[in-house]
């Protein structure tokens, strides 16, 4: 059965996965995008789908955009892995105020159904003996001071108060999320610069991975049979840092010398990087911000949502290489 279906942050890495997936159930799709969006991660399946002009921080833009919509998926967010100076009111404008306003006007128009992509850093972080999170634990990231899973934390919140109000709207939390799309290299930033050889070290801690399209297999199916309020976390592997850079570098074929640096080390080290004008060699991911979150065990049971949504598993090797062959062929590398 065909339904209107509208998809936040549509331009993104997820969320142009995700319209590609929805077409191909053969859903009637509805992209909300910015006037000054760049349409290009989905231009190929670009006559297939509606455009609708809108903006999350805009809530007059939103009531108008899902008026008639069966199905919202919010997708879009601001993702940020650095120290939160000067990104403070993006972070918020966006992952915080933009979700109110999406289940806001979801609740004023009455739409059938929304599923909100939030993050596993709205869940917790592992202790390194302990078992992996699942969607019960506690949530501690404020030790670690990243802003980002702050907001959304905070942005799961306002879709529980959307709940209380009757909304039915469900909950994903990817992992660490590896594949073709992924312009802005997020993960993909660990393939480019290991390829580069621009990663002399690694952090002491681990993470969780997943690739994008078992995330949007399980987002969908998250819309069809997920239970109301509940949250999901799409992960894959735990493995360690020095695990998944051993994985990148057999992958591409670029052996590397690396070594284990302890988070006390990292300011120092960072420091004396910017001071000798060496910062350009080493990879953007090594800023202390970072390097403190991945000295964590971020690590994730995905349990519930391969008993509930079906989600499917595979080894992130694969994953790994069809991201590398997708960089290679659009001569991003």
């Amino acid at each position: 059965m065909s339904r209107k279906v509208l998809v936040t942050g549509s331009t993104g890495f997820i969320g142009s996965r995700l319209v590609r997936k929805l077409l191909a159930c053969g859903q009637e799709v509805y992209a909300l995008v910015r006037k000054s969006s760049n349409l290009e991660l989905f231009s190929d399946v670009a006559d297939d789908v509606h455009i609708v002009n809108g903006d999350i921080t805009d809530a007059d833009s939103l009531r108008e955009a899902f008026d008639g919509m069966d199905q919202v998926y919010h997708s879009a967010g601001y993702t940020y892995m650095g120290g939160s100076n000067g990104k403070v009111g993006l972070l918020r404008s966006i992952n915080i105020d933009g979700t109110r306003n999406v289940m806001q006007a979801a609740l004023d128009k009455q739409v059938g159904r929304v599923v909100h992509v939030s993050s596993i850093t709205a869940v917790g972080i592992a202790s390194k003996s302990g078992p992996p999170c699942n969607e019960s634990s506690q949530w501690n990231f404020d030790k670690v001071g990243l802003y980002y899973a702050e907001t959304k934390r905070q942005a799961e919140i306002e879709v529980k108060k959307a709940v209380e109000k009757g909304l039915d709207c469900v909950i994903v939390n990817p992992a660490y999320v590896f594949g073709a799309g992924d312009v802005n290299f997020n993960a993909g930033r660990l393939i480019k610069d290991a390829y580069h050889k621009k990663m002399p070290f690694y952090p002491l801690g681990g993470v969780c991975v997943v690739d994008v399209e078992i995330v949007v297999e399980a987002v969908v199916r998250a819309m069809e049979v997920g239970r109301t309020g509940e949250r999901y976390i799409l992960g894959g592997d735990n493995v360690t840092y020095k695990e998944l850079a051993d994985t990148i570098s057999r992958v591409t074929g670029r052996p590397m010398f690396m070594m284990p640096l302890p988070f006390f080390v990292t300011k120092f080290l960072h420091a004396l990087l910017v001071t000798l004008h060496f910062k350009s060699r080493v990879s953007k991911l090594f800023n202390p911000t970072m390097f403190r979150v991945a000295s964590e065990f971020l690590y994730f049971s995905s349990e519930k949502a391969i008993r509930e949504l079906d989600m499917r598993t595979e080894p992130i090797e694969h994953s790994i290489r069809r991201a590398f062959n997708w960089y290679k062929e659009e001569g991003l590398l």
